[in-house]
C-alpha cells in the first residue's frame, strides 16, 4: 500500500497571531510556522501503518513557495520516505488544494490520501471532502480511528450525535481528527538527516491548473471584546437582570 499525505504550513499553534494594520489578513511576517496539528496526525498514522507492515511507503506533499521545505524535512525526519513540493506563490483556497493534490495522485496512484480534517489557519475544513468529489473515491472524514481490513478501510468518524463507522473501499480519502493518535517527537538527529534528503519540487504553473481564487478576502478583524459581567447580590436581582436582558426568562 503506497500512503500520500497532504501537509500545510501554518502559523505555529502556540503562537497569538496579529492582524495586519489594515486588516487585509493576518500577519506571518517573522512568525514562526510548523505543521498543520491534523496534518500531523495524518503523517503519524500513515507511519504506524507502515511500520505494521501494510505500507510500503509514504510521500508527503506540501503546496506553497520553498519556505514550505520546512515541514516537508518535518515528515521526513518522522519518517516519511519521500516528499513532494508544488511549489508556487499563489493564494491558495480549498478547491485549489483539492486540484493541485489530485495532480499528485494521478501520478503516484496511492491507495490512501491522507490528510488533516482542517487547517488552523483558515478552518475550512473542505480540501478532504473536495478531493475525494474530484478524485471519485470514497472519503472518511474527522476520523478518529482506522483499521485496514484487506481491501477495505475501517474509519470511525466523529458526527454531532458521537461518533459513526464506515468501511470505504480503496483507494479512499481519510482525512483525520486530532483523537486519532498521539504524534511522535520528532528527535534532534532525525532532524538533522532530514535537511540531507532530496525534496522533489515541482512548479504547480506548469501543471495547467485553475489556480485563481473563488473567494475574495473582504477584511480581517479581531472579535469584539466582551463586556464585564456584574454582580448581584441575591437571586431574586439575578432574575430580575434576566428579565429584563431582552426576555431571556420568559
Amino acid at each position: 500500500m503506497k500512503i500520500l499525505v497532504a501537509i500545510k504550513r501554518v502559523v505555529d499553534y502556540n503562537i497569538q497571531v496579529r492582524i495586519k494594520p489594515d486588516g487585509s489578513n493576518v500577519d506571518i511576517d517573522n512568525v514562526k510556522m510548523g505543521v498543520n496539528p491534523f496534518d500531523e496526525n495524518a503523517i503519524e498514522e500513515a507511519l504506524r501503518l507502515k511500520e505494521k507492515g501494510i505500507a510500503t511507503e509514504v510521500i508527503a506533499v506540501s503546496l506553497g513557495t520553498s519556505a514550505n521545505q520546512d515541514v516537508l524535512r518535518h515528515a521526513l525526519a518522522m519518517g516519511a520516505d519521500r516528499a513532494i513540493l508544488l511549489e508556487t506563490d499563489a493564494e491558495l483556497q480549498p478547491l485549489a488544494v483539492a486540484k493541485l493534490v489530485k495532480s499528485v495522485a494521478d501520478r503516484e496512484q496511492p491507495d490512501l490520501i491522507l490528510l488533516g480534517k482542517q487547517a488552523i489557519d483558515d478552518d475550512a475544513g473542505q480540501t478532504g471532502q473536495m478531493l475525494a468529489a474530484l478524485m471519485d473515491y470514497p472519503q472518511g472524514t474527522f476520523t478518529s480511528e482506522l483499521q485496514v481490513e484487506g481491501k477495505e478501510i475501517i474509519v470511525t468518524r466523529e458526527v454531532d450525535g458521537g461518533t459513526e463507522t464506515l468501511a470505504l473501499t480503496l483507494p479512499c480519502v481519510v482525512t483525520a481528527d486530532l483523537r486519532l493518535n498521539d504524534p511522535r517527537f520528532v528527535k534532534l538527529p532525525n532532524l538533522m538527516m532530514a535537511r540531507k534528503k532530496p525534496i522533489e519540487t515541482i512548479n504547480a504553473a506548469e501543471l495547467g491548473i485553475d489556480v485563481n481564487p473563488r473567494l475574495n478576502l473582504l477584511q480581517v478583524s479581531e472579535p469584539p471584546a466582551r463586556k464585564a459581567g456584574i454582580k448581584v447580590d441575591s437571586v431574586e436581582e439575578l432574575v430580575d437582570k434576566l428579565r429584563s436582558h431582552e426576555g431571556l426568562l420568559a
